[in-house]
């Protein structure tokens, strides 16, 4: 009796084991799969993407510039972390604004078209990298308009180069006196190389969502897919979020010149996230003599959604003298 209780055990052990290892089996060819299948997906939608704006040579690369509007004043839009196209992702706004201004897209290295670089993201060398390319495009005054991370990038620009420009205006902007926490990205970036993350983006409404917004077609929406997975976590990327912890307390020893005007846009949503976020807008605005803070409604990137309101406004305060 105790032999074939033994006998039972030993089969049942037996059984358990052969099905472990086919389910790990499994597994492994499943993620061999998705990585086989997201590479493959690169490579053939590296020849889909539709080349755009001009390539400008800045240091040891290739920054891309897309220029649209013939107005006299001209503004130059910096993006968020990680926009996988800035062009694109900015074409709500850059339809608002064409008609009355000349509109500089810059997509650092990186991100969109442009190429990598040897260079550490750190702010001073990202605002080094914008004042070449607005040097080489002839460019002596202008505009600054800055999303999310632009906002400390900003700030060190004007620090650096304050007589090239005349106003700044935030898009729910970082602020210094924002916490900057070490960013671990290792999930992320497993994700990203395994190709899991190509998978997520096609089940998640919200990652899909992200890439829609007022105005865009199918086929404009579908470049974006693709600029955003070829470009999503790389090591420009990556280097940069790194740098975070150091770029934003440096911005705490700087500030806008008193006589600068300072337009800032605060996301509701990104408010509701963060008790303090209206009020660290409320302290820069504040540290000029021209600075006002406006609240809309919407997510963290409000040009997607409100580039209507972000124009007609802006078009008001810079008329007012």
């Amino acid at each position: 009796m105790k032999k074939t209780k033994k006998k039972g055990l030993k089969y049942a052990l037996h059984i358990l084991k052969i099905t472990l290892l086919a389910l790990v089996g499994v597994i492994v060819l499943a993620m061999a799969g998705i990585y086989i299948f997201n590479k493959i997906s690169l490579h053939n939608e590296a020849s889909q993407i539709k080349d755009y704006g001009e390539k400008i040579e800045v240091f040891d690369g290739m920054i891309n510039v897309v220029e649209k509007g013939q107005g006299q004043e001209t503004i130059v839009l910096l993006p968020g972390l990680g926009t996988g196209s800035p062009v694109l992702d900015y074409t709500p706004l850059t339809k608002e604004l064409e008609n009355d201004y000349r509109v500089v897209v810059i997509e650092p290295f990186g991100y969109g078209l442009s190429s990598q670089t040897k260079r550490d993201r750190t702010s001073a060398n990202i605002a080094e990298e914008i004042h070449e390319v607005v040097g080489k495009l002839n460019i002596d005054s202008f505009i600054l308009m800055g999303h999310s991370i632009s906002g400390i990038y900003s700030l060190n620009y004007v620090a650096t180069y304050p007589e090239s420009v005349k106003a700044f205006v935030g898009i729910d902007n970082s602020v210094p006196d924002q916490p900057a926490e070490k960013v671990d990205d290792r999930m992320t970036n497993f994700l990203t190389e395994a190709g899991i993350m190509r998978i997520m983006v096609n089940l998640s409404p919200n990652l899909k969502n992200a890439l829609t917004f007022d105005g865009i077609d199918k086929k404009t929406y579908q470049q974006n897919l693709m600029l955003n997975l070829k470009n999503y976590n790389n090591k420009m990327i990556r280097n940069e979020q790194q740098l975070l912890e150091k770029n934003i307390p440096a911005a705490r020893k700087q500030a806008f010149p008193k006589e600068l005007p300072v337009l800032l846009f605060v996301a509701k949503d990104t408010v509701e996230l963060d008790d303090n976020w209206l009020e660290w807008h409320k302290i820069q605005a504040e540290s000029v003599t021209r600075g006002e803070v406006v609240e809309l409604s919407g997510p963290h990137s409000l040009h997607h959604t409100q580039s209507k309101a972000i124009a007609e406004k802006f078009k008001q305060f810079m008329n007012e003298k």
